[in-house]
């Protein structure tokens, strides 16, 4: 499955934004989808996922309750909806495809598929 990622930019703090993730393939509903991010200087970190029918969401403690994880399994696109942004939420978004769904969704080691990434930056 081939990834691409989309709708990065720029934002004052306590804005919003939405980045968006389009699939290639047909198997797009039977993957584990997540989102993580990576600032400069950082390692990568786990942001969101969502589980192959939509109906199990899961969020990093950092954005919970702020930003919101979905998907549509008909138009293969997974979104991430960013609000209350802080400059600590600057950096490149990547979202990535998981065919075996593990348990372990939070850890980048167990997607298989990654998209090219978008960058995100929120101002003070």
């Amino acid at each position: 499955v081939q990834l691409q990622a989309s709708g990065g930019g720029l934002v004052q703090a306590g804005g919003s934004l939405r980045v968006a993730c389009s699939a290639s393939g047909r198997t797009f509903s039977s993957y584990l989808m997540g989102w993580f991010r990576q600032a400069p200087g950082k390692e990568r970190e786990f942001v969101a996922a969502v589980n192959r029918g939509g109906s199990s969401l899961y969020y990093a403690d950092s954005v919970k309750g702020r930003f919101t994880i979905s998907r549509d399994n008909v138009k293969n696109m997974v979104y991430l909806q960013m609000n209350s942004l802080k400059p600590e939420d600057t950096a490149v978004y990547y979202c990535a495809a998981d065919p075996d769904s593990s348990i372990y969704y939070d850890h980048a080691d167990q997607y298989e598929y990654w998209g090219q990434g978008t960058q995100v930056t929120v101002s003070s």
